[in-house]
């Protein structure tokens, strides 16, 4: 039985020290909690709330939620928004999937130890290659926007207007996209063409 024991925690050490062990375990959590728990969001563009609270794990060295912090929790909260609203769902019934192609942050105040706070996501709206999400970070002391997070999810192997369709059952036009989300979108591009030209790829290469 000791053995048995010595070898479960030599196994769960393993585990948490070669692999990234709470992140393998929260994202599968949050998705089938969306799926199985909550109800069903019918409205693509409606926001959805992820409640969460800054815990020792997530400090820096000057005490407060890492910077890297918010964009794990961000990773999170928008797998749980794409499951209940549908678009896992569909991306899976399509055969396609969706990858983290580009995302941004600003942060406009610090996240202190155990303090409550709520990631607030959204969908912006999609284009032919990609959605586009935004994540607020808000401290539910005050109600503060704490950060600010845009993703880009490039959609593979199939396309963001085919997803819609498949949800919605018929051809759905996006929205227009913020000012802001456009000029980030224009920057991604010449960069994308910056660093195709330094690659010495052609324009007919794209990006994932």
């Amino acid at each position: 039985m000791l053995g048995l024991l010595m070898a479960l925690l030599a196994l769960a050490l393993a585990y948490f020290a070669l692999l990234d062990g709470w992140y393998l375990v929260r994202v599968p959590c949050a998705v089938l909690r969306a799926r199985l728990l909550q109800p069903r969001v019918r409205d693509l563009l409606a926001e959805q709330r992820y409640a969460g609270r800054v815990l020792p794990s997530d400090l820096d060295l000057l005490l407060h939620m890492n910077n890297a912090r918010y964009l794990r929790e961000a990773d999170v909260a928008r797998a749980a928004h794409l499951a209940r609203c549908g678009v896992l769902g569909a991306l899976r019934a399509l055969g396609a999937r969706a990858v983290l192609a580009a995302s941004c942050a600003r942060y406009r105040r610090s996240l202190r130890l155990l303090e409550p706070f709520e990631v607030r996501t959204r969908l912006l709206g999609w284009d032919d290659r990609a959605f586009y999400l935004e994540a607020r970070f808000i401290s539910l002391r005050d109600g503060f926007v704490c950060a600010l997070l845009r993703s880009r999810q490039h959609v593979l192997g199939a396309s963001p207007e085919r997803v819609v369709q498949h949800l919605c059952k018929r051809r759905v036009e996006p929205p227009e996209l913020p000012e802001d989300l456009q000029h980030w979108i224009a920057y991604n591009q010449a960069s994308s063409q910056l660093l195709r030209a330094e690659s010495g790829l052609s324009d007919a290469v794209k990006d994932q």
